[in-house]
């Protein structure tokens, strides 16, 4: 299958990568060509230099873009081009609401919409061990399953448009809840003078053990905030949660905290770090 994709940053160069890996013959565009540059050798990709050529050329489009009006511009481009019958996959970070936009728009060309975001970082990326949450037609998610699984560990299905973007925010609004936890009982560990790594070992092991310990414990304490999910990207995301949770009146009170404590961060110039850096404010001496 000839699959499209757009989009080429910490998360979907890995998904490209390991589309093309798989056997897909994938067709590659970004909006900044010297990303896909990087994928020039890379045996079963072509780089195009516009929506066009490549929306022209596939069966499959796979989106990982940054915000919602990215999305959007990003499908208003596609549609004087792409063909009946073509599936979008979406698996960029957005409201419900556009979502169900963009699915509009391509069904008015005869074009099937996924809302299909992921979770699991940059290594789950680079791995192809994502979590997939898909929102859309079933029958057409099947079509495109094989594919999925060359990105992914896990692919859950959870109903119609937009429920895949409505899952993202149930784990974007937990991932703040366990960096909050996680960064405030290292800083606390650091303060008692106990030696932080083993305090890691011993506890990772328990009822409080978890990914984002085992994955960034260690380079937290070390301040080396260099890798994974970028803590101004996780603002966007809780943004959009607050926007959502405004809509159907549920209370975020933990979500309002850390946008407050990344705005903090985003003031002293570390937007552009791992959101490990939630750990700068709670350690002595910020």
């Amino acid at each position: 299958m000839k699959v499209g994709f757009i989009g080429l940053g910490a998360m979907g160069l890995g998904m490209a990568k390991n589309l093309a890996k798989a056997g897909n013959q994938a067709v590659v565009w970004n909006r900044t060509p010297s990303k896909a540059q990087a994928l020039a050798q890379e045996p079963c990709i072509t780089i195009v230099d516009s929506i066009a050529k490549l929306a022209s050329q596939v069966e499959v489009i796979c989106l990982c873009v940054s915000a919602d009006s990215d999305v959007l511009e990003v499908v208003n481009s596609l549609l004087p081009y792409i063909k009946a019958e073509t599936i979008v996959i979406d698996s960029s970070t957005i409201s419900s609401s556009t979502a169900k936009k963009a699915a509009v728009l391509l069904a008015d060309k005869q074009a099937y919409y996924l809302d299909a975001p992921v979770s699991g970082g940059v290594e789950g990326a680079k791995n192809g061990t994502l979590a997939m949450m898909i929102g859309g037609d079933e029958a057409i998610l099947q079509k495109v399953t094989p594919l999925l699984k060359s990105m992914s560990s896990r692919i859950c299905y959870m109903g119609e448009t937009g429920s895949g973007q409505g899952t993202k925010a149930v784990n974007q609004i937990m991932a703040a809840g366990i960096n909050q936890a996680v960064t405030e009982a290292l800083a606390f560990a650091q303060a008692e003078g106990l030696p932080v790594e083993k305090v890691i070992e011993a506890v990772s092991g328990g009822a409080a053990g978890n990914w984002f310990l085992d994955n960034r414990g260690l380079s937290m304490v070390q301040n080396k905030y260099d890798i994974g999910f970028k803590l101004k990207l996780h603002h966007k995301d809780l943004k959009i949660c607050q926007e959502m949770a405004q809509k159907n009146l549920a209370k975020l009170n933990l979500v309002e905290k850390t946008l407050t404590d990344y705005e903090r961060l985003i003031d002293k110039g570390f937007a552009e770090e791992d959101i490990s850096a939630l750990y700068r404010l709670k350690k002595k001496g910020f």
